[in-house]
């Protein structure tokens, strides 16, 4: 048989498990030490991280990073984590001394916002031994510079609708250095970033409260069906 059935579990207390796209499957996937990541959850949510099936989670965020808020999600999830660090609003020793505590707790990864100067990226990758990954979030960037030159190991791009081209671009420079993308709102957004070259696929999930909102209805259908009976 060439078809492999693959058998699938789910157990009652896990029936609210987030679950990132099928099409995400498509990415070709980067090995780090020896695991391979395909999709990626963009969450602080503790909760939602620890109940998801993504490879692993990036977990950046729009405060100034601290030591706190990393470890927490580095402690409850399951899956690998790429920690946010700065490289924006917050610089300098700050972001290095982030990202190494990040590493010595255990992060896969550390990323870098797009302000990030590319000297100070340089600097970063002799401090830390976990791949850098640099956001990138403009097709006006210097795109060569911040790929080749800057001692990032992966890029993360988040360029909105324009992240397709972003990475045509990319791959244009360099056709196998990693990518990290974001996926978009659907399938048909998935599969075009991982067409246009992405190995990895960032997806954001239902919040709390809109999976809590399902969760609800289906509580107050069976009540009225209690009643009816």
């Amino acid at each position: 048989m060439n078809d492999k059935i693959v058998p699938r579990i789910n157990t009652n207390l896990r029936t609210h498990t987030v679950i990132v796209p099928e099409s995400i499957n498509q990415a070709s996937g980067i090995i780090i030490n020896g695991q391979k990541i395909r999709s990626i959850l963009f969450s602080t949510d503790v909760a939602i991280i620890a109940n998801c099936n993504a490879d692993a989670v990036i977990a950046v965020y729009p405060f100034t990073p601290t030591l706190q808020v990393t470890n927490a999600i580095i402690d409850v999830s399951q899956k690998p984590v790429f920690a946010g660090v700065g490289g924006g609003t917050t610089s300098g020793a700050r972001v290095r001394e982030i990202a190494l505590d990040a590493e010595l707790h255990g992060a896969i990864g550390v990323v870098l916002n797009a302000p990030t100067k590319t000297d100070f990226v340089k600097a970063l990758s002799d401090y830390i031994d976990i791949p850098i990954v640099l956001s990138i979030i403009s097709i006006h960037e210097n795109l060569e510079e911040r790929m080749l030159e800057s001692g990032a190991n992966i890029i993360n791009v988040s360029g909105g609708r324009n992240t397709a081209q972003i990475i045509k671009e990319l791959r244009r420079i360099d056709k196998t250095f990693p990518i990290i993308a974001t996926g978009g709102p659907n399938n048909e957004t998935i599969e075009a970033v991982i067409e246009a070259g992405a190995n990895a696929i960032t997806y954001t999930p239902p919040s709390n409260g809109e999976i809590f909102r399902h969760i609800m209805e289906e509580y107050r259908k069976r009540c009225k069906m209690t009643d009816l009976d």
